[in-house]
């Protein structure tokens, strides 16, 4: 039960990532800073994200 929990929320924050990785690339911020914000989610998933969630760039995203 845990290994699957895990699994799950692993999953989720890959997810997070994922997309956390595509608002970077899609914002209007200087390359140099898209490639730094891009980097620190990598290496960094879990902090990285929570850190780009609120100081990050934001894509120009259109609902």
């Amino acid at each position: 039960m845990g290994s699957t929990l895990s699994g799950l929320l692993s999953l989720v924050i890959l997810v997070l990532d994922i997309w956390a990785i595509i608002n970077v690339v899609k914002s209007n911020a200087e390359t140099t800073m898209k490639v730094v914000w891009v980097l620190l989610i990598v290496f960094l998933p879990v902090l990285g994200l929570i850190i780009w969630a609120l100081a990050g760039p934001r894509g120009n995203v259109r609902l």
